[in-house]
């Protein structure tokens, strides 16, 4: 149960950023310095946390002897996650991307073949493919039925070329999310907590965020006070604060593709957190009697995660994540 709670309150730092950028777009600010601005607060945050708690020696040895893993997986992991989504602010309402990027619940559940489990039987381990979770999936679809209710009303009233501008990126982010996670997570081996590994992903990815700073001031100047005090927010809220919890949950259960696909399941709640959001601060109109039934089959499909999840395995068959 603890990996679920820590994932529900990952969920609602996270669903800041959701609500941020398109504060940010709708002002007038660029997404590549929401996307990069991010990335360089959560540095100083960071490395104070890991440098109090005496582990950054051990982190930079660490890097230094897998440096292209660190950088691709980080690149998959954060750069493809992040910087799609705030492209995607450009032309959707936050609302609907966080809507989208429930597809992540799919996507996690549909990656579990490309990863080796070790199964432990009477006759010694053994390593095997990955297998799709089905229960999960058909939960993650309830919650993904959910989400689709609720935001179809929204949907009706804006135009094809926004939805597919604003869904393709998020398509990719899904996807990018998760895969760069437990890649990192293999790559870490246990070896590294929440912190150590947020703040390595983090520096291994620089190179593509200091590229974006280049680009945007080139192409659209600096960003604004406005902007950077937002970017600021999300960094602390999301880049830090969500993105630890969200890492300790699944560390938690990372030997587990069941478990580990539940907690990754508890970020449907984001669009929850991302529509009271935008009604107090955007002044988004408040949902009909549709939207909250939407509501409510997100509620049953969390639940009924959060139940399968906590189902004992058979003991003579344990799957530990390699």
């Amino acid at each position: 149960m603890k990996p679920i709670i820590l994932g529900i309150l990952a969920a609602l730092f996270f669903a800041v950023t959701f609500v941020a950028n398109r504060a940010i777009d709708l002002s007038g600010g660029s997404w590549l310095w929401s996307a990069s601005l991010r990335y360089f607060f959560m540095i100083p945050f960071l490395l104070a946390i890991v440098m109090v708690r005496r582990n950054l020696q051990h982190l930079i040895k660490a890097m230094k002897a897998r440096p292209l893993a660190w950088m691709l997986w980080s690149f998959v992991g954060f750069g493809l996650f992040y910087a799609p989504l705030c492209l995607a602010a450009a032309y959707s309402p936050g609302w609907l991307i966080a809507g989208t990027w429930q597809i992540t619940i799919i996507s996690g559940s549909l990656l579990a073949p490309l990863f080796l489990e070790t199964i432990h039987t009477c006759t010694g381990p053994k390593k095997v493919r990955g297998k799709i979770p089905l229960k999960g999936l058909i939960m993650s679809c309830i919650i993904l039925f959910g989400i689709i209710i609720m935001q179809a009303e929204h949907a009706r009233q804006i135009s094809l070329g926004t939805l597919v501008l604003g869904l393709l990126p998020v398509l990719v982010a899904s996807f990018a999310y998760p895969l760069g996670n437990r890649k990192m997570m293999e790559v870490c081996g246990g070896e590294f907590d929440a912190y150590q590994r947020v703040l390595g992903m983090t520096l291994a990815s620089m190179p593509l965020w200091l590229v974006l700073s280049v680009y945007g001031y080139f192409t659209v100047g600096a960003p604004s006070t406005s902007q950077t005090f937002q970017s600021l927010l999300v960094a602390i809220s999301s880049g830090v604060i969500a993105t630890v919890l969200f890492f300790m949950a699944t560390d938690i259960v990372r030997g587990n593709m069941h478990k580990l696909a539940a907690v990754e399941a508890t970020q449907s709640i984001e669009v929850l957190f991302a529509l009271a959001g935008e009604m107090v601060f955007l002044s988004l109109a408040v949902p009909s009697l549709l939207s909250w039934f939407g509501i409510l089959l997100v509620i049953i499909g969390m639940a009924a995660h959060s139940y399968a999840s906590r189902i004992k395995e058979n003991p003579a068959e344990t799957a530990v994540n390699m």
